[in-house]
């Protein structure tokens, strides 16, 4: 359901076409890796959280991890994922396709700084075999991101 949604999101953008559909599962940054033939690093990852407002949501590298002193900066609160049972309703897609579009309003996405070193980067689609491949740019337009920020650790070069 929510994949159809998304689709139809990037069908009035004019790129319904580029959104990608695997015969196998892409619901972990390894699984997509292997499904686009790309490094995992390049998964656009969509974590869930709990804050004091809502539900929000964070775009980061496949191969960063949350920072607990950077989120708690970030956000004044503790990063707390949203729960398995909860993610659909108040997400707006299922685990394994949490995607930054399409979401039910007032759900808040940032993206994290970790992926600005890709030239593309491949966020999901809303299902557990989807994803499309996006400029930082464009997933920062198409997303409608709230900011970019550094909550994540574990990836940096050198």
């Amino acid at each position: 359901m929510s994949i159809e949604a998304v689709k139809s999101y990037f069908s009035s953008l004019r790129r319904g076409k580029d959104i990608r559909e695997f015969p196998v599962s892409s619901a972990t940054v390894e699984l997509a890796a292997s499904a686009l033939g790309v490094q995992g690093a390049r998964i656009a990852k969509t974590l869930s959280f709990l804050t004091r407002e809502g539900c929000i949501l964070v775009v980061a590298a496949g191969d960063a991890k949350v920072d607990n002193a950077k989120y708690k900066a970030q956000f004044g609160c503790k990063a707390s994922m949203v729960p398995r049972e909860e993610c659909e309703r108040l997400t707006g897609h299922a685990v394994g396709g949490v995607c930054p579009f399409c979401n039910p309003e007032g759900v808040r996405v940032y993206l994290d700084r970790s992926l600005q070193r890709f030239q593309t980067i491949f966020p999901a689609c809303g299902s557990a075999n989807s994803a499309i491949e996006l400029t930082n740019e464009e997933l920062e337009r198409f997303s409608g991101a709230s900011c970019w920020v550094d909550v994540c650790k574990g990836w940096e070069q050198g």
